[in-house]
């Protein structure tokens, strides 16, 4: 597998694109995910990011993407939120990903005015015709596990039911976060179950009750735990370290590194860490 870093951890502290990408590079990280949106940069932040990975020689896995919209009960707004993500599978092209992490968000009131099965087909029907655009542009969807009760994927069963209904397999994949599985009281032996549709993980720690995205080892989640269970499904993608709105901004470097060599450690128990 190889180690990577998701940019937001260095954009969130008020650091620079290109300080960040280089802090990834010198840290030691494999590959980045870039956490960035096509309607808020202009051209000369889209070549930035993409001559400063060249030149890093720093792959970039990944373009994360938040649409909560794609399951609005208002038709303008989902079309928008397509729009929108496709603009995104297009930057992610551009890029040279090989995936676009996609949040779909949560249910509106408590399920308890639309009914939930609608919100769910809504969802459904968003990401097969995302998946298409998705297949032209030679790029894969993952979907994330949110470990929130109102999450429209917070478990393996949803996760596996709505890849299923999307039924584009060679496209629409689940990602695997491990802070998240841990969260939603997920045994590592179930990860088995998303054998040969993982694209890509997240790993960070958290005190096993509250979302955290700490550095591995700041918690209680067994995260080498998973990491078997993942390499044990035949998984050997990109391992990405999510550090989300760090507590201490001005010390996120050191944050970074921390993280990486705590998970590099447990990658290297494991024998599946490739250089």
């Amino acid at each position: 597998m190889k180690l990577g870093l998701i940019n937001s951890a260095f954009a969130q502290a008020g650091k620079g694109t290109r300080f960040g990408l280089e802090a990834t590079k010198r840290l030691g990280f494999d590959t980045v995910d870039i956490f960035t949106d096509p309607l808020d940069i202009d051209g000369a932040e889209r070549r930035l990011i993409r001559e400063t990975c060249r030149e890093l020689d720093l792959p970039i896995v990944s373009l994360c993407c938040v649409a909560l919209g794609l399951i609005d009960f208002n038709p303008s707004v989902r079309r928008f939120h397509l729009d929108r993500c496709r603009a995104f599978l297009d930057l992610a092209a551009e890029l040279g990903c090989s995936n676009l992490l996609l949040v779909l968000g949560e249910y509106v009131w408590q399920r308890e005015v639309i009914p939930a099965a609608a919100q769910w087909a809504l969802g459904v029907a968003a990401v097969r015709e995302l998946g298409r655009h998705a297949a032209e542009r030679g790029v894969r969807i993952a979907i994330e596990l949110e470990p929130f009760t109102l999450s429209l994927i917070n478990s393996i069963d949803t996760m596996l039911a709505f890849l299923d209904q999307v039924g584009l397999p060679d496209t629409v994949r689940a990602n695997c976060d491990i802070s998240h599985l841990h969260l939603v009281r997920t045994p590592p032996a179930e990860v088995a179950r998303l054998a040969g549709r993982i694209e890509p993980v997240h790993v960070s720690d958290c005190d096993g009750q509250v979302h955290g995205d700490l550095p591995p080892g700041r918690g209680v989640t067994p995260i080498a735990d998973y990491l078997a269970a993942i390499r044990d499904t035949g998984y050997d993608g990109v391992v990405s370290i999510e550090l989300e709105y760090s507590p201490e901004p001005e010390r996120i470097v050191e944050w970074g590194a921390e993280a990486k060599d705590a998970t590099a450690a447990i990658m290297a128990s494991l024998g599946c860490r490739r250089a």
